[in-house]
């Protein structure tokens, strides 16, 4: 997945969602490949696999509090937090099991953990 767009504003480009989109899946399978995908592409923005634990959940939390000052919405920035947190966690699993690192996961991969789930 490239970073043709500015990645906090849009972090799937044209080229990764018309990927998604001519899988041969069902709509809503497809629907969590793009979903899968793009908090990938924000974690690997905010570089949460390259430090402790801790430091992962400070960086996400602050990544998540200033995503939400747009809104003035701190509901928004938990909410946010907890769905992203539970994906980090989800695809870091993911990865182990397959023996990859999360920042070299690819659509195929992520195809592989929706037909899992």
């Amino acid at each position: 997945m490239s970073n043709n767009l500015d990645p906090l504003s849009k972090p799937l480009n044209i080229q990764t969602i018309q990927e998604i989109d001519n899988l041969d899946l069902p709509a809503m399978q497809k629907h969590h490949v793009r979903i899968l995908a793009h908090c990938l592409q924000i974690l690997k923005t905010i570089n949460t696999n390259n430090s402790s634990e801790n430091q992962n959940k400070n960086a996400l939390r602050e990544w998540c509090d200033n995503q939400s000052r747009k809104f003035e919405d701190k509901k928004f920035s938990d909410l946010f937090y907890e769905q992203l947190e539970s994906t980090a966690k989800k695809l870091n699993t993911f990865s182990k099991r397959i023996g990859k690192n999360i920042k070299d996961l690819k659509i195929d991969d992520l195809v592989l953990l929706v037909k899992q789930s």
